[in-house]
């Protein structure tokens, strides 16, 4: 007689993670309202995004909040056709790396651009939105 595999019953893993915002929650309001802010070190004057709350550079926590422009141009980008699972609802997409003129680089997905008119150096715009979902976002878009 041989020995059978035990029955190995299973349940779904969900994982919630609660990201605390306080310290950045002008942030996510900027983005409800079509703006992106950011903060500076009032010390040493390094701009930071996202947001910190405290400054990596100089340790200061003496942070103010500034409305960034939208003008950027592209350093990076890639097209992703193999979606991780968590986006595979989505049709593929493209994502760049977009250095803003006040010197900060910013990942985010590109829309509104056909894959062959996207280059390196191409002029964009960083847009606030807010997704069908009620999530605020922020994206690239071609000038």
């Amino acid at each position: 007689m041989g020995v059978g595999l035990p029955t190995i019953k299973s349940r779904k893993l969900v994982i919630v993670n609660h990201i605390p915002i306080s310290k950045t929650q002008k942030f996510w309001e900027g983005l409800k309202e079509g703006k992106i802010y950011t903060t500076k070190c009032k010390k040493c004057g390094t701009i930071f995004f996202p947001p910190a709350a405290d400054c990596s550079k100089c340790y200061s926590s003496d942070m103010e909040w500034i409305e960034l422009s939208n003008e950027a141009e592209i350093e990076a980008f890639t097209h992703v056709l193999v979606r991780p699972a968590a986006f595979q609802h989505h049709e593929p997409y493209t994502v760049a790396i977009g250095r803003l003129k006040e010197g900060v680089k910013v990942l985010a997905w590109l829309t509104g651009a056909k894959l062959s008119e996207i280059k390196v150096g191409m002029k964009v715009k960083l847009v606030a939105k807010v997704t069908p979902e009620g999530e605020p976002t922020y994206e690239f878009q071609p000038i």
